[in-house]
């Protein structure tokens, strides 16, 4: 394809997506990332590219209208902001200019989606986007507008038959199931801890599309504990057969990085060192069967230091074509601007110091006394017949 250069979306301005002092989505997360990704100089290995702000009709694509009008009265007083629509809660408090922020991120994001499909980019991110909560008519889980969704919607209005979405976030993708929860052009695929321990306490294996669509919701409730082995097992048994079968034109992949240890927000054991193998992964598989076109987003991530900013400084040297050696140093300019920013002291190598391994599902057949291999089995019987696919 042409084009041949990733792309990373950025413009300052989305730090200003900011729900206020003490709200865990603090924007420094972004902030950080930004300077790690210049610190380690793959800001030149990528073109660095700011779109504008999805206007009314790009928004339209998923959010109704009077959603969209709420979140501008909510910017404009936040005072008055409609908790019937989301507004105004603990997750999701209103602040002043919250719709130009949101629709900022939105628009990177439909700007990716938009550039990868042209082929000007062969692979796109847009780390401060995969806010994959929200939904048509409300607000949800610190998510105003669904900027993943809508790159997704934008792809099938340029005219693709088949996109395929996979998040890995801690949190199950609700808000980008429930947008296309009876379209079958998209497969949506979600790795999430298990409901009965994490908002939004959806994303269970027997959700699986509406009818006419049977098939195109794949959830894995993942148990509370989850390490790397479990995690990375549970992705290599659903995910790459899904691919293979539905054949995506584009690839959009969510990366939120709240499964890690360190995360304060949810139960997963998963350290930086797998998340990097699965963003390796996502990359392969975008190759694999969606001729490169990868959209590649952020998502959720609360150890705003440590954890956030090597996560998706990795991605973007993955779809860079510049990947980060994990034994390297942390650019000691990017610990200084940690301690100015945070008085943190930043972490000092890009690794946890982790080489997960996972067994095979295939190789090393089902153990039906594993919590976790009851999961992969559960998602498998449910959603591959309708691929065509042996459970």
């Amino acid at each position: 394809m042409s084009g041949g250069q990733a792309q990373v979306m950025w413009d300052e301005a989305v730090t200003g997506y900011d729900f206020g002092p003490g709200h865990p989505m603090d924007p420094v997360r972004l902030f950080l990332t930004m300077r790690l990704i210049e610190a380690y100089g793959l800001d030149k290995a990528a073109r660095v590219v700011a779109a504008p702000a999805a206007g009314e009709s790009t928004l339209g694509l998923v959010h109704r209208a009077d959603y969209i009008e709420a979140v501008r009265r909510a910017s404009a007083d936040p005072r008055s902001a409609d908790t019937a629509y989301g507004l105004g809660t603990p997750d999701d408090p209103a602040f002043a200019g919250m719709h130009d922020a949101a629709a900022l991120i939105a628009g990177q994001s439909v700007a990716a989606a938009e550039s990868v499909w042209r082929g000007e980019a062969v692979h796109a991110v847009n780390f401060s986007g995969g806010l994959h909560h929200a939904m048509p008519g409300s607000a949800s889980g610190f998510c105003v507008y669904n900027d993943a969704a809508l790159a997704v919607a934008r792809l099938l209005e340029l005219g693709a038959e088949r996109v395929a979405y996979v998040d890995v976030d801690v949190h199950h993708g609700d808000g980008v199931q429930a947008a296309f929860w009876e379209d079958p052009r998209v497969l949506t695929i979600s790795l999430h801890e298990d409901p009965r321990t994490l908002f939004p306490q959806t994303g269970r294996p027997e959700e699986t599309g509406a009818p006419g669509a049977e098939g195109s919701a794949v959830n894995v409730a993942l148990p509370a504990g989850t390490g790397d082995a479990g995690w990375l097992r549970a992705f290599h048994a659903v995910v790459p057969e899904l691919l293979a079968a539905f054949r995506p034109q584009v690839l959009v992949t969510q990366h939120g990085a709240d499964t890690h240890f360190e995360d304060p927000l949810a139960h997963l054991a998963v350290s930086l060192d797998a998340q990097r193998l699965v963003a390796e992964a996502c990359h392969d598989l975008a190759h694999r069967h969606a001729d490169g076109r990868w959209v590649a987003l952020g998502g959720g991530g609360y150890a705003v230091v440590d954890v956030v900013p090597r996560s998706w400084a990795h991605l973007v040297g993955i779809a860079a074509g510049r990947p980060v050696d994990p034994e390297s140093a942390v650019p000691e300019e990017w610990r200084r601007e940690v301690f100015r920013r945070t008085q943190q002291l930043g972490p000092l190598r890009m690794t946890d110091g982790l080489r997960p391994s996972w067994r095979d599902f295939a190789e090393s057949g089902y153990d039906p006394a594993d919590r976790l291999d009851q999961a992969v089995l559960a998602t498998r019987r449910a959603v591959f017949p309708s691929h065509g696919l042996l459970p």
